[in-house]
């Protein structure tokens, strides 16, 4: 993971880097193209792949510290107490953010929940992320024992309800009505399926499930969605997601334009951040001038930094979702097995609200999906020495 990294950091920073025209012909035509368009033929000798300088050299700048973070959260969550408090930082900055984007959404008589966030499906993904590892706590919290009595179950319940861990519940609640509130149609289907895909999980590859997880896990989706939801509002997310058809939506045309465009810069992009500065020529009704995102992170990668870039970040993801999965299966520490299934369900929900929004050109959003990753290392080789 660090590896890849690394290579990514070295990527996007020689993007920067003043190449002879002859050579950029050769690996970048178009950019080699538009580079001499801008240009008087004179002064053409050393120029950048990137076509958009400035944006490349933030985009690197950005990705160096995301890069950085993630290793520093693996040297310095190095304890137990430490790996607590991070996790609950995160949980107490989703229900802060709750509290605010839901207060202010009532007062103003059902507008919609945007928190500090500028657009509110980006303040959903948030919400997601801390979500996840509420979740994943509230689940390392419970009783560990397997073959206990129903009698003994419901005594264990009743104690659950009475001490610190119902206040975390409550967070949830809170932060799952912040959710609804922001009407955000991806935001709220990839919470709800990355719950159901990462409770199943879960639930299969626990080596003796309790019961306590199976009714926990029922009980969100019951609680979350038929009465918390319906009496905020998910009614009205569903009807949302009921009227979006190609006729009302344009980002399907986005995509098409942007495909477009990666055909023209296939290997290695015409630079991390370049989009918003290329994009429009690609537009065949003036749609793209209004996009300086594409709404899909999967396509503003590959036409930014190419195959090799989207290559080496769906790497990093990929093993930090098999380390979560195979921590899931391994590990007996509840608190590991609570952080792998925060990583699982952080990392799927992410994913899927990836396909039609821009969440991680977003600072917070991108550096708090690195701290899930980072959970996911955690959770599998963080004190391994168990019995």
């Amino acid at each position: 993971m660090l590896l890849c990294g690394v290579l990514w950091l070295v990527y996007v920073w020689l993007q920067l880097l003043p190449l002879p025209i002859e050579i950029l012909k050769l690996i970048s035509p178009q950019a080699a193209r538009w580079h001499t368009a801008a240009a008087a033929p004179a002064a053409i000798g050393m120029v950048p792949l990137t076509l958009d300088a400035y944006a490349t050299l933030e985009g690197a700048c950005k990705s160096t510290a995301y890069i950085a973070f993630f290793a520093l959260s693996l040297i310095l969550l190095r304890d137990r107490d430490r790996i607590r408090y991070a996790a609950y930082t995160v949980i107490a900055s989703g229900v802060l953010q709750a509290l605010y984007g839901g207060m202010t959404s009532l007062q103003s008589l059902g507008d919609l929940a945007t928190g500090t966030f500028v657009n509110r499906n980006h303040y959903a993904g948030y919400l997601t992320m801390c979500l996840s590892v509420g979740i994943g706590v509230l689940i390392a919290s419970l009783s560990g024992e397997q073959h206990q009595s129903w009698g003994r179950f419901f005594h264990n319940l009743l104690q659950w309800v009475i001490t610190p861990k119902m206040a975390l519940r409550l967070g949830l609640v809170l932060m799952v009505v912040a959710l609804v509130l922001t009407r955000s149609r991806m935001g709220n289907s990839s919470f709800f399926i990355s719950m159901l895909i990462t409770g199943a999980f879960g639930l299969l590859l626990a080596k003796r499930a309790t019961k306590s997880m199976v009714i926990l896990l029922i009980s969100l989706v019951a609680i979350d969605v038929f009465i918390v939801g319906t009496y905020f509002g998910t009614q009205r997310v569903v009807e949302r997601i009921a009227q979006t058809n190609v006729q009302t939506e344009d980002r399907d045309e986005v995509a098409g334009y942007a495909l477009n465009m990666w055909k023209d810069y296939p290997v290695f992009g015409s630079g991390l951040g370049s989009f918003a500065v290329v994009f429009p020529r690609y537009s065949e009704d003036g749609t793209a001038v209004s996009y300086a995102h594409a709404h899909n992170d999967y396509l503003e990668f590959a036409t930014e930094t190419g195959v090799l870039g989207l290559s080496l970040l769906g790497l990093m993801v990929a093993m930090s979702f098999a380390a979560a999965l195979r921590a899931q299966y391994l590990r007996r520490d509840p608190l590991m097995r609570g952080l792998s299934f925060a990583a699982m369900m952080g990392i799927i929900a992410l994913m899927i609200h990836s396909a039609v929004d821009f969440n991680l050109q977003i600072p917070a959003n991108a550096l708090t999906f690195m701290l899930v990753l980072a959970f996911a290392w955690i959770s599998l080789y963080h004190d391994r020495a168990e019995a």
